[in-house]
């Protein structure tokens, strides 16, 4: 059994209607992701409203927890419903007068539906919600679930910054004990202590009851505890205790009262620690990461080892306190966890809320939900853009600095290395800065930009609604002009362009386009990667670094492949910037009287024949651009009139749109106005 399908209408964040936040779930692992305040921890709570959880943990309604419409006050009711589906034999047997008939597809079965709400009471009530109610049925008419039935579904919660040690630790009603008084090897192994036997038991054959019954004889014979003993009886209880009712004290191990209780009285006793390393018992301190890793295998231990009842964990940032490297064992593990099958036909169904995106990459796509919105949208295959192929590159490529996308409120995905340089400077120069907008740029390194865009296209948006993050690609359309091909060096001095067919180049110049063809080629690279809330954005001439020099920042972008190739004696102290550029002056003034696409051709052969490293060049002309910001020799206006539009554009997509300026009518026209 699992839980299928899951609408919440009026909790916290959630409305009504198509305001509802719905989900559709599979069996195994589920981790919800996106940004803070998304949405994802009143998922968890919802479950734990509805099912309870096994630390037995009292959750009240609270007035706060009933969704508050924008401008209006709290609702007057809140629901969640949980439909469950995949029911074995043992549950249509526990479940059975609650069960519903489906027919879904065609084929006709039987399910749980239960339904969980809330009244909030009226102004002066002495409560502020009334007792919520459990509901079975297709549309909550159904019979009460009652208590009994309720308790076979308690979670397993797991909450955030959670203290393991603590939980693992000794003491009345500890963690631990729960667990293991419900394990089949503390329950079924060993034999009883029989005091009459001869010679005395072995006590590793003996089960934890009779070792505590072992233990209590022990103690009896033990001089020290029979004297303290009887001077407790003679010398204390005997004066204060009647004639015919004197009060005897008794020192045991295991407690009293039956088998239960005696048991879980034992186990309360015991600590769960981790040892040095493996075969050494001594006792050594570990840091709150192991002991979380302890303490989510021993709740794990409990899940798998269950012959009855839901088999829920919910795990709220199952990262605290874990490094990268343990978060993805960590994953794989659950991972692996949740596709076990236990003894009575079932599998754990795990829930887990994560920020960590090394997480996120480790996740196979079908076990991530983005939340965003207020509203859950599974990333599953069928319920995005994204086809088979593209599900196997992302699960190859996806690493953990790309994973950044399933956070933010914008993405960016670019192809380079300059891209993922020169974009968040350029935004923070056009007051759009990135990191306060919660954008993240994601280089993909030229290959696969419509996959990671297409992450964020539904397959039916009608039905499902759309992702509303902006994403923004941005890509060359890498057509060079007639003159770049000799200038850059791809063909000798005076050589004709090679046809295509039969030359294999895989460049193209502009004259071999129409200008309808040219738009096209543009309209097929936008068209590949644009749709709902995606948008791509392509340059207007041939590449980055050629449309920078094309579109205003001819001398900054030279300037800057310059310093990139004299970037080794730079470093070096071999030459001061100031001198490389000096040393190479008279070539930028040399290209004084050409026509602008053959000057900005020239300034990209730095990059495409002389090698300078387009990463470098882009954090060189990222500081020569602070540089004139800062020192006033160029202002905001004027640097976004110098870039290409498409990078404007693309930026204030991700962030938000740039005021145009006022125009200011010169006196002439102002005097020609006035004439008529």
């Amino acid at each position: 059994m699992y839980i299928a399908e899951l609408c919440i209408e009026n909790f916290r964040s959630f409305g009504a209607g198509d305001r509802a936040f719905k989900l559709t779930l599979t069996p195994g692992l589920t981790a919800l992701v996106g940004e803070n305040d998304a949405g994802k921890t009143a998922v968890i709570d919802a479950l734990r409203y509805v099912l309870g959880t096994r630390d037995q943990e009292l959750l009240r309604v609270d007035e706060a927890d009933f969704h508050r419409s924008s401008g209006g006050g709290p609702a007057d009711q809140m629901s969640i419903k949980l439909v469950f589906r995949g029911l074995t034999k043992s549950d249509r047997g526990a479940f059975a007068e609650f069960l519903t008939f489906e027919e879904i597809e065609g084929v006709k079965d039987v399910s749980l539906v239960l339904t969980w709400s809330a009244k909030r009471w009226v102004t002066g009530a002495s409560r502020r919600a009334a007792a919520p109610e459990w509901r079975t049925g297709a549309k909550a008419d159904g019979a009460l679930l009652d208590f009994e039935a309720r308790s076979l579904l308690t979670a397993t919660y797991l909450r955030p910054l959670r203290d393991a040690e603590r939980a693992m630790s000794a003491g009345r009603g500890s963690r631990l004990s729960q667990i293991l008084q419900h394990t089949k090897e503390i329950k079924a192994t060993g034999v009883a202590f029989d005091p009459a036997a001869v010679p005395s038991p072995d006590p590793k054959t003996l089960s934890v009851l009779g070792l505590g019954d072992f233990a209590n004889q022990l103690f009896r014979e033990s001089q020290g505890i029979r004297l303290a003993g009887d001077k407790l009886n003679d010398e204390y209880l005997k004066p204060l205790s009647f004639a015919k009712d004197l009060l005897r004290a008794r020192i045991e191990v295991s407690g009293s009262g039956d088998e239960t209780v005696r048991l879980r009285q034992l186990l309360e006793k015991l600590d769960l620690t981790l040892a040095a390393s493996a075969g050494d018992d001594s006792a050594h301190a570990r840091g709150l990461g192991s002991n979380n890793l302890l303490f989510m295998a021993c709740e794990l231990l409990l899940l798998a080892a269950e012959s009855d009842g839901f088999p829920l964990l919910l795990i709220e940032e199952p990262e605290a306190h874990l490094h990268p490297q343990r978060q993805l064992r960590l994953m794989a593990f659950l991972q692996e966890q949740a596709a076990k099958v236990r003894s009575d036909g079932q599998r754990i169904q795990i829930i887990v809320t994560t920020h960590s995106p090394s997480i996120a990459s480790d996740l196979h796509l079908d076990n991530i939900v983005l939340v965003e919105g207020g509203c859950g949208f599974p990333l599953r295959k069928g319920m995005t853009k994204l086809d088979s192929s593209d599900y196997s590159f992302l699960e190859r490529f996806l690493d953990s600095t790309k994973s950044n996308l399933f956070f933010a409120r914008g993405v960016m995905i670019v192809e380079g290395d300059a891209e993922n340089i020169l974009m968040p400077v350029l935004a923070r120069l056009l007051n759009r800065d990135f990191s306060k907008h919660g954008v993240s740029v994601i280089n993909v390194g030229g290959v696969g930009l419509g996959r990671y865009a297409r992450v964020f296209m539904r397959a039916n948006p009608t039905a499902d609604g759309q992702i509303s993050t902006p994403v923004a690609c941005v890509t060359d359309l890498d057509v060079m002009p007639n003159c770049a091909p000799e200038i850059v060096g791809k063909i000798k001095s005076g050589e004709e362009i090679p046809k295509r067919p039969p030359s294999k180049r895989q460049w193209r110049v502009k004259s071999e386009f129409t200008s309808e063809e040219l738009d096209e080629r543009r309209q097929t690279r936008i068209d590949k990667a644009s749709g709902q809330n995606v948008r791509t954005f392509v340059s207007g001439e041939w590449t980055l670094e050629y449309d920078l020099a094309h579109s205003g920042l001819t001398h900054e972008v030279w300037q800057a492949a310059v310093l990139a190739l004299a970037d080794e004696k730079i470093h070096a102290k071999k030459v001061t910037r100031e001198k490389a550029i000096e040393a190479r002056a008279a070539d930028f003034l040399g290209l004084a009287d050409l026509e602008l696409e053959a000057k900005a051709s020239h300034v990209y052969a730095l990059f495409e024949a002389e090698g300078a490293s387009k990463a470098i060049g882009a954090q060189y002309l990222a500081e020569l651009l602070e540089q004139a910001i800062d020192t006033g020799s160029m202002d905001v206006d004027a640097l976004r009139a110098k870039l290409p539009s498409y990078l404007v554009e693309a930026i204030a997509y991700v962030t938000t749109p740039f005021v145009a300026a006022p125009v200011v009518a010169s006196e002439s026209e102002i005097a020609a106005e006035e004439k008529k």
